[in-house]
């Protein structure tokens, strides 16, 4: 990415008080100088300890807390004016909560994501890049749904920019390794407790493994490269859930407890339907929108079509990591 992308540009970041607006937030004042940096959330408790972190304490001048909630689609244009760069980060993302809640799921991460959009053409925002899951690949669960429809309405977007300078774009990926609500801090808190075995759903289970900072890079260059309606997805290695456990307290015991309600045993990142809109780079795929929007939505000859037929799944995945290589990766996998 050129160094002086986000240099004296304004960036809002809906839900960043999580895991990945902390991330994504560090990075950017590190390695960039923007103007500022907007937090959009609804959490007054969450914005005040992030203040007063040091990094942020640091660069106050160029910080801004923006107390409000995706929902609300009038305070998200007050919190735009102005904004060159959105990255959407807000959801309900936890699978049990959605499927007992699913009035609230669908509040959020839909109509959320409807206001996050007509906000943003709106206000004259350039780009718009928004997070998405392997969950909202053939979805099982209400969560999953909800993120596909969130894509599915930010992929359309693009076909309103008119002659607006602006783009919508995608970034998915798998679980990241050590955020809140993941499987590695709730084995963590198991192992610290004294738990003599771990439950692991399946032996068979597989998922993809992505640390934040990856999660980070991906969005920067999708903010860099897209020209509307990408999804941008990485190639990341695979696991097995017993592996994981296997690495955090070798020798534990564990024990099969089923696969819960809206869960898989494998996760997808691109379908068979998705291949023929494929393409394959260095260290990441791009499917196009299948609907033109715009000139400019042309597929980066520098990347190779995939073949017919082609899925990526964390089940097929050709790299694989092995326990010593979880145990590794466990040491500096960023915590939340």
């Amino acid at each position: 990415m050129e160094n002086h992308m986000l240099d004296n540009k304004t960036l809002l970041v809906t839900g960043g008080t999580g895991s990945f607006g902390h991330c994504f937030t560090k990075y950017v004042l590190e390695h960039y100088n923007p103007k500022k940096i907007i937090i959009y959330s609804r959490d007054e408790y969450k914005q005040f300890v992030m203040s007063n972190e040091p990094v942020y304490k640091e660069h106050a001048t160029q910080m801004r807390f923006f107390i409000g909630d995706v929902r609300d689609g009038a305070r998200l244009e007050r919190a735009m004016e102005g904004v060159d760069y959105v990255i959407h980060a807000a959801a309900l993302k936890q699978v049990p909560a959605c499927e007992y809640n699913p009035v609230e799921a669908i509040k959020t991460n839909v109509t959320g994501a409807e206001n996050v959009i007509n906000a943003s053409l709106n206000c004259g925002v350039k780009r718009v890049v928004a997070l998405s899951t392997d969950k909202a690949v053939n979805p099982v669960n209400l969560y999953g749904a909800t993120k596909m429809v969130s894509d599915k309405l930010f992929i359309a977007a693009n076909a309103y920019s008119g002659s607006k300078d602006i783009n919508f774009s995608i970034v998915r990926y798998g679980n990241v390794a050590g955020s809140r609500g993941s499987i590695i801090p709730f084995f963590k808190k198991l192992i610290d407790q004294g738990e003599k075995e771990l439950p692991v759903t399946d032996y068979r289970m597989t998922r993809f493994w992505i640390s934040l900072p990856q999660g980070v890079e991906l969005v920067l260059k999708a903010l860099t490269e897209a020209k509307g309606g990408e999804t941008f997805i990485s190639k990341i290695p695979s696991f097995h859930v017993k592996d994981l456990a296997e690495a955090m307290c070798p020798g534990i015991a564990t024990r099969e407890v089923g696969i819960r309600p809206g869960e898989k045993l494998d996760e997808i990142m691109v379908t068979v339907e998705d291949a023929p809109f494929t393409y394959e780079y260095d260290k990441h795929f791009i499917v196009y929108p299948q609907v033109v929007y715009n000139d400019n939505q042309v597929p980066d000859l520098s990347g190779k079509k995939v073949a017919e037929g082609f899925s990526y799944s964390s089940g097929n995945n050709t790299e694989w990591m092995s326990v010593e290589e979880i145990r590794r990766r466990l040491s500096e996998a960023v915590e939340d």
